[in-house]
């Protein structure tokens, strides 16, 4: 039987937070292979984890079983979790406060809507090949820019 799951793998990069960051993503479906990434001037941590992944769901032309792989538990418990709170809340945190890169936020969910998307967490920096990969893409995409 041919797996049809889309494995994406993500990762995102800051030389101080904030400051300069880069964002990567492997994406591997069957024998396929692409690998994406991307460079803002002025940024966060967060923000970079969180674009790695919109930026891969937002190549996506079909509906699409995935599975994210991820060393952001930001990003992982923030899509899965948190934001179901969020979104009853008019997009406040829980000191009703305005949320925290919300303008990613709505992009994510609203991307994550339209696949069906399990998420793995994996520890950064660990040896995991495919993490690796993408730190140290995000990480090119920061030094050829400075």
């Amino acid at each position: 039987m041919i797996d049809k799951t889309l494995y994406i793998y993500t990762d995102g990069a800051c030389s101080g937070n904030p400051g300069p960051g880069g964002w990567a993503a492997l994406l591997r479906y069957q024998d396929q292979e692409k690998l994406i990434s991307g460079y803002v001037g002025h940024t966060t941590n967060n923000r970079m984890e969180m674009l790695a992944v919109i930026e891969s769901l937002s190549l996506l032309k079909k509906t699409s079983t995935i599975v994210i792989t991820t060393d952001s538990k930001y990003v992982m418990q923030g899509i899965t979790i948190w934001i179901k709170n969020w979104k009853k809340k008019g997009l406040l945190d829980k000191e009703n406060s305005s949320l925290k890169n919300v303008d990613l936020w709505k992009r994510l969910d609203a991307l994550s809507v339209q696949h069906n998307i399990s998420w793995k967490w994996v520890k950064g920096h660990a040896g995991h090949e495919e993490n690796e990969i993408v730190d140290a893409a995000a990480r090119k995409e920061i030094t050829k820019h400075k």
